[in-house]
């Protein structure tokens, strides 16, 4: 189970309890799934644009971003990671066609 921290959501933990990066791709399928939730529940939807936006500030001079995030928000492994603009992408199109139907 995924848990948030701030905007991006961070994975299980390791044993040993360190704090493993957070994979940057499941902040925009958090979004997602909360974007689907809003056509039903209205607070869902509010909480995936707060959620977008704060994934935003997450890239970096270029608008890119990385496969994962560390603790401080630094950038690490694969950069740019193409899975997760692919995700970003999808998220805010999907965002932006229900905050426009609403």
């Amino acid at each position: 189970m995924a848990a948030t921290m701030g905007s991006a959501v961070e994975g299980a933990k390791p044993a040993a309890g360190a704090s493993p990066p957070d994979s940057f791709i499941l902040s925009p399928w958090l979004v997602e799934a909360l974007t689907r939730a809003g056509r039903t529940e209205p607070a869902r939807l509010e909480e995936a644009r707060l959620l977008f936006e704060q994934m935003l500030g997450y890239a970096n001079h270029l608008g890119l971003y990385a496969e994962q995030t560390g603790n401080s928000g630094e950038a690490l492994g694969n950069f740019p990671q193409a899975f997760t603009h692919l995700a970003l992408i999808s998220a805010a199109f999907n965002l932006d066609r229900a905050l426009d139907a609403r």
